[in-house]
């Protein structure tokens, strides 16, 4: 189906790009992620990209979502406003940065928000405007990189911004000038780059911008660009299966297979860990950030601004890197990753993969007590803070992780249960057998977990693990952060609440009477054993009362406690 084309540069036109930047990615993920070679053969570009992409789409549906504004429909008096939109959405991508290439689209994505927010006078802006911002976007962009490199997404980007100062006319004009541009520089990238002329294949990264600019073509003229021939060049090397193609050298082509060994020896030479944080700090701070963090690694990228930054770096002590954004501020939402270990790197280290295992299980936990319990017993974990959950993209990578034919998932949330189905579906298309249990709460997966047996058939496993589950009542008892309507009557901020199966079930001032009057009504209706799931807030005292309670009170009755860690409900209580 044909796009509309948007005529301005307007709150519903950065919508529509997102949009489709987003379904582009999407389909070309996994072509991308088989071309990165650069700065680290970890085969994500594709992905990272598209996860960024994800979180500012996110941010731009709830700022229309605010406005009350359906989906497709004309923009309305009281709208979003361009400033508006385009914040979200570089907000959204700040926050939702992976890896080196989604932290760089960020600030690419940043850059234009700044040009197109200071444009905030009129309601749209047409194509000196959007050239302006493709200019400031590749010029911050590579501003945020410690040690910007040619044949990359910055000289991708840079290219796109010369070609759309060139252009005269509307913003088709523009975005078509722009993308015609990234692509001849993308084509061209092998040649600056000699692991991408080793590898016969172009940037990932820049292959990943020439995508966004195409939906940016479409937004304005309604039709995607054809696809073009600078999308994978194939140079003099035939990777072998199961081998990055620069490791690979051709038959009888003993001067390539020595360029190959030194590609293959530089490798090894590369920083261990991948550091990825949030930090809330000020400028000075960062500045003095950056210069040690360049003196601890390499690929260092941090983006962002007023308050918030997105830090990226390649180092061989992941601490390090860690207590110095401690020194610069308040790093969160920090992720770790190994280089030469896990399933994406095994490929480069001319090892063969690990076979997969026959089955596993995957699951969201709120918590890190929670994580290492399930760990413990087998699952693979995708830790969820509050107030953050998962992207479907996400939940997809843990799906990778477990590397078996078959997956049992546990969203653990009634919230995920469509980001977990689209991740299902996601993944089956990749050839796994996955079943997606709808648990509701951690003490549901906990339940299922416990009766999982890997030898058995599949079917017969998910039947025993839903069972488990829904035979398991849930209830946390939390904190109302503003005043509301419940179904338990009017709460203030500052109450506790104890929820029952999802509903607001009793408001009190105290957390162990709230809790104790939970519990009893859920054990009302019988029970055989009691989970507690106590969080970091909560006090220590309400588990002894709790568990004396139960033995007191309920005779047959088990109670098993484990430390849920920052999970943000004060405590989980599952009853079996």
């Amino acid at each position: 189906m044909a796009q509309v084309p948007q005529r301005f540069f307007d709150a519903l036109a950065v919508r529509t790009w997102c949009g489709l930047s987003l379904r582009a990615l999407g389909r070309a993920r996994e072509e991308i992620d088989a071309i990165n070679v650069y700065p680290v053969a970890d085969g994500d570009t594709g992905t990272n990209l598209y996860l960024t992409l994800e979180s500012a789409v996110a941010a731009v549906e709830a700022v229309f979502a605010a406005h009350d504004l359906d989906d497709g429909a004309p923009e309305a008096a009281d709208g979003p406003s361009l400033a508006e939109t385009v914040g979200a959405m570089a907000h959204g991508a700040l926050i939702g940065a992976r890896g080196n290439s989604g932290t760089i689209l960020a600030q690419l994505l940043r850059g234009m928000a700044q040009v197109l927010t200071a444009r905030s006078e009129s309601a749209h802006t047409e194509g000196p405007g959007l050239r302006l911002a493709l200019r400031n976007a590749a010029e911050s962009a590579r501003q945020a990189v410690a040690h910007p490199v040619e044949g990359t997404v910055l000289t991708v980007a840079s290219a796109a911004a010369d070609a759309a100062d060139d252009a005269e006319g509307d913003c088709a004009e523009v975005a078509r000038a722009a993308y015609e541009g990234a692509r001849a520089a993308l084509a061209a990238t092998p040649a600056q780059l000699p692991v991408l002329e080793r590898a016969g294949v172009v940037d990932a990264g820049g292959h990943g911008l020439v995508t966004v600019l195409g939906a940016l073509v479409e937004t304005f003229t309604g039709q995607a660009p054809g696809p073009g021939a600078a999308t994978v060049t194939h140079a003099r090397v035939e990777p072998r299966e199961g081998l990055p193609p620069e490791a690979s050298p051709a038959p009888g082509d003993e001067a390539l297979a020595g360029e190959c060994a030194v590609a293959e020896a530089d490798r090894h030479d590369e920083p261990a860990f991948e550091v990825i944080y949030l930090l809330e700090a000020e400028d000075a701070a960062v500045t003095r950030l950056r210069q040690r963090l360049d003196a601890l690694g390499d690929s260092l990228v941090v983006v962002g601004g007023d308050g918030l930054w997105n830090v990226h770096v390649h180092v061989d002590d992941a601490g390090a890197a860690v207590e110095a954004g401690v020194e610069a501020g308040r790093p969160h939402r920090i992720r770790i990753t190994h280089f030469g270990h896990g399933d994406a790197h095994t490929a480069g280290t001319g090892r063969p993969p690990r076979e997969r295992s026959r089955r596993a299980v995957v699951a969201v936990v709120p918590g890190e007590g929670l994580a290492g319990l399930y760990a413990e017993a087998g699952a693979t974990t995708l830790l969820a803070r509050p107030g953050e959950p998962p992207a479907s993209g996400e939940l997809v990578q843990a799906v990778r992780r477990a590397h078996a034919h078959e997956v049992v998932l546990l969203p653990n949330d009634a919230e995920l249960r469509h980001t977990a189905a689209a991740a299902a579906e996601q993944a089956r298309a990749e050839g796994v057998r996955v079943a997606l249990i709808p648990t509701r709460s951690a003490v549901q997966g906990i339940a299922a977990l416990a009766v999982h047996e890997p030898e058995r058939r599949f079917d017969e496993d998910v039947v025993a693990m839903t069972s488990a589950a829904g035979a398991t009542r849930y209830a946390e008892v939390t904190v109302a952060e503003h005043r509301s309507w419940t179904t338990a009557g009017i709460c203030q901020a500052g109450d506790v609440l104890g929820l029952i199966d999802g509903d607001v079930a009793v408001i009190g001032a105290d957390v162990t009477e709230v809790a104790a009057t939970v519990l009893d009504r859920m054990l009302s209706a019988g029970g055989e054993l009691v989970t507690l799931v106590l969080g970091d807030e909560a006090p220590g005292a309400v588990t002894e009362h709790l568990e004396a309670r139960v033995r007191e009170a309920y005779l047959a009755v088990d109670t098993v406690v484990h430390r849920g860690g920052r999970q943000g409900a004060l405590l989980l209580v599952g009853v079996e």
